[in-house]
């Protein structure tokens, strides 16, 4: 991964924390820690990371307030640690901008794999943008979908809207966008939403992928109460129903499958 990634670990139980810096340090990570907003504030004003692992409840504080601090402010990937089989927990983390959430009791390879996942999808993004923000259609590897005059290009991570102004949306958010946009007017269940996103297993009162559908309505549409793009199919999922062009390396326009 090159520079040694720093891993800040906000969590009010000294035992668990103790666990995380021990495995994760184990594995190459720098590790900082902090039990509440306070110091959690510091962090973030002070350090230099790259990625935050936030425990939902933090004593009387709320992790969620803290999570929305954070985004408001850094784009640093943040990986929810929620109760366990707390649905709303994990709603409510990808509502305000979590790329991804773990469950209590975890395992500790699991939340080595899920943190490297992450950053891996947030090493990429950023190499991406530092090569400059304008779309270069041309360029192998960056294919533009056009679709209702927003321009998305997924392996950059950019969305540019109707009015040329970078949207900004999570590593979910463009999980989802994509396996839309690569099949449009589809009818695609939960189940299959789940899979394509890379998903965990799920129930049916899990609305984790309505949730995040919700959020992805409120970025991209032109009215998200009544959408036109990403359209409810009921009983069974969503729809991707307008018209989706892709931009080829050779400048080309191709409408997709």
């Amino acid at each position: 991964m090159g520079q040694q990634p720093t891993i800040l670990v906000v969590e009010d139980d000294l035992k668990v924390r103790t666990l995380l810096r021990n495995v994760l340090e184990d594995d190459g990570f720098a590790v900082t820690e902090a039990c509440n907003d306070v110091e959690t504030r510091a962090c973030i004003a002070s350090t230099d990371l790259s990625l935050v692992t936030l425990d939902v409840h933090l004593g009387t504080e709320s992790g969620f307030d803290i999570a929305r601090e954070i985004r408001a402010v850094s784009t640093v990937p943040i990986v929810m640690v929620t109760g366990k089989d707390d649905v709303i927990d994990r709603v409510v983390g990808l509502e305000i901008g979590a790329d991804d959430y773990i469950t209590k009791p975890f395992h500790v390879r699991e939340v080595i794999a899920r943190i490297r996942a992450v950053l891996r999808r947030h090493q990429f993004a950023e190499a991406d943008a530092h090569k400059g923000t304008h779309i270069s259609p041309g360029i192998p590897g960056s294919a533009a979908y056009h679709f209702d005059g927003v321009i998305a290009v997924p392996d950059r991570l950019q969305v540019i809207d109707r009015t040329g102004t970078d949207c900004a949306l999570t590593s979910g958010d463009f999980n989802l966008l994509k396996v839309f946009l690569e099949r449009p007017k589809r009818v695609l269940s939960r189940d299959q939403l789940m899979d394509l996103t890379g998903g965990v297993e799920w129930s049916p009162l899990d609305r984790t992928i309505d949730n995040q559908v919700a959020r992805l309505r409120k970025k991209i549409e032109r009215n998200p109460s009544e959408p036109r793009l990403i359209k409810t199919v009921r009983g069974v999922g969503y729809t991707f129903a307008c018209e989706v062009k892709r931009k080829q390396a050779n400048g080309s326009l191709h409408k997709s499958a």
